[in-house]
């Protein structure tokens, strides 16, 4: 079993252009205790009365790894220079790509603008290793029927595979390298044991709920990060929870970055920012 190695409580919250009220969970800043991971913000659940004008974050620039965006309530829409575009709804999965370079723009859908409600998503950011950091951009727009369901043993939960293999069920995300996403489930009196592959980095956000994982009590919007040495972690809960669970393999490689760029040193962050600023990743109509 895999041990608890740190829980990230009270985390503030700040905003992403205007349509993001986010926790930033972990980031790259911290070096690699989350590898291959590089960052998880957690959006919500906000309520958004009602508007005419867009909402969201306008056209940016990102290189050397891929964004993958999970929503759950609410509606987005996005648009990229590599040609990739798509309008999110709930359950829905947008996994981009970002590669040798790319520009994009993130916004409220038409119809969640005109309409208000509530928004509730998560942004993880996925390192890319060294040699597929110049990998043409791709852009894999996923539905939320696309996404197998595991029930869980005596009627614990569920599980939703978005990436990787859980009881057999693969999730239909691409990836470069071997990990997992899963939206877990817990019903009431529910436990269950996931498992976690040793030398695997492993994470839970709590989204709802107060479930405990290895024993360790925790609480909505609460993240516990685990050992990598080790197998397999338990989650329990007296009431109804649900999280989102990560592992992935290490890349074992520097992580050197900036803003939206994330490369594997100082010399290819100032190539990222001279090809960003030339026009190299493209530009958006």
């Amino acid at each position: 079993m895999k041990k608890v190695a740190r829980v990230v409580r009270n985390v503030p919250q700040h905003w992403v252009g205007d349509g993001f009220p986010v926790r930033s969970l972990f980031s790259y800043a911290e070096g690699e205790a989350y590898a291959p991971f590089l960052l998880l913000d957690y959006a919500g659940p906000a309520e958004f009365a009602p508007a005419a004008g867009k909402r969201g974050v306008d056209v940016h620039p990102h290189k050397g790894f891929e964004t993958v965006t999970i929503l759950y309530q609410g509606g987005l829409a996005h648009r990229d220079s590599s040609g990739g575009s798509g309008t999110l709804g709930p359950g829905d999965v947008q996994w981009m790509t970002a590669g040798a370079g790319v520009v994009h723009e993130e916004f409220h859908s038409d119809e969640f603008t005109r309409e208000g409600g509530t928004l509730e998503m998560v942004q993880l950011w996925v390192n890319l290793p060294a040699k597929h950091k110049s990998a043409p951009p791709r852009y894999q727009d996923l539905r939320a029927g696309q996404f197998p369901q595991v029930d869980l043993p005596n009627d614990a939960g569920t599980v939703r595979v978005i990436a990787g293999e859980f009881d057999g069920a693969r999730g239909p995300a691409e990836t470069f390298t071997p990990l997992n996403v899963w939206d877990v489930q817990l019903n009431a009196g529910g436990a269950a044991e996931l498992p976690a592959p040793a030398g695997h980095t492993a994470a839970l956000v709590v989204q709802r709920g107060e479930p405990s994982a290895n024993g360790t009590a925790l609480r909505t919007g609460e993240l516990v990060r685990f050992e990598r040495e080790g197998e397999g972690v338990t989650l329990a809960a007296d009431g109804p929870a649900r999280g989102l669970f990560l592992t992935g393999e290490p890349l074992g490689e520097p992580v050197v970055g900036q803003g939206p760029f994330v490369m594997n040193t100082r010399e290819e962050i100032r190539q990222a920012i001279r090809d960003f600023q030339t026009g190299k990743m493209g530009a958006l109509d």
